[in-house]
């Protein structure tokens, strides 16, 4: 009698979540189903972002959405949390766009929230640079780019080889002083770093996955290969 196993996309999460632990990051979740505030407002998202369009967020007839990112619960962790703060936060987010071989309307994400006095963007590399390597070995190639995201001031996208091709795997940033302030922390006194990472994306350069749509298709023969 076969036994099951973990998918691919579970082992994965859980990698990464021991990984994070190990680094000091302790688990914090938080609700799918959100408001506008959590989700955009208190990230310093303009009013008039594309992200708060409907042709990119599930928005429900109580004006509640479907989160677009685990970001939406680093306000929470903030609240309960007296710095220093360092949490991970999985979970399943959902984005109304059109899919295609790395792109999928629900996926996972884990955001990683570190604040304390005198943090700096070496921080913030260095993690990246531990977690990178953690999962995929010394050798991992990897690059930084400059990328504009409305809640961190610099920012910075991440991208990992995949064959001859660039994947981009995080976003990433200095938390900005907005958002801080939001968090009920003074931006004087309090600095930090945040990044968003893409579980499934990740997956599929371990596992040589070429399609991100096959992850939820439930298709036995797939799954079987793990």
């Amino acid at each position: 009698m076969k036994t099951g196993h973990l998918h691919p996309s579970t082992k994965t999460l859980r990698e990464l979540i021991s990984y994070f632990e190990e680094l000091g990051f302790a688990v914090f979740e938080g609700p799918e189903v959100d408001d506008e505030w959590h989700n955009f407002d208190a990230l310093n998202v303009p009013s008039d972002h594309p992200a708060r369009d409907e042709q990119d967020t599930f928005y429900l007839k109580d004006t509640r959405l479907l989160r677009t990112h685990t970001s939406n619960v680093q306000l929470r962790a903030a609240k309960e949390i007296s710095p220093p703060i360092k949490v991970v936060i999985p979970g399943k987010c959902y984005r109304n766009e059109a899919t295609d071989d790395t792109h999928e309307t629900t996926f996972f994400q884990i955001d990683g929230l570190y604040i304390d006095k005198d943090v700096k963007v070496g921080n913030l590399f260095w993690a990246i640079e531990m977690i990178l390597k953690k999962l995929y070995g010394e050798k991992v190639e990897y690059r930084m780019r400059p990328h504009h995201y409305p809640f961190v001031e610099p920012g910075f996208d991440v991208d990992i080889k995949r064959g001859s091709k660039w994947l981009e795997v995080l976003g990433s940033g200095m938390v900005h002083p907005k958002v801080l302030k939001n968090m009920g922390l003074d931006p004087d006194v309090y600095s930090g770093f945040a990044f968003g990472l893409g579980p499934d994306r990740m997956m599929m350069q371990k596992y040589h996955i070429k399609d991100i749509r096959q992850i939820w298709q439930s298709d036995l023969r797939f799954l079987r290969q793990f």
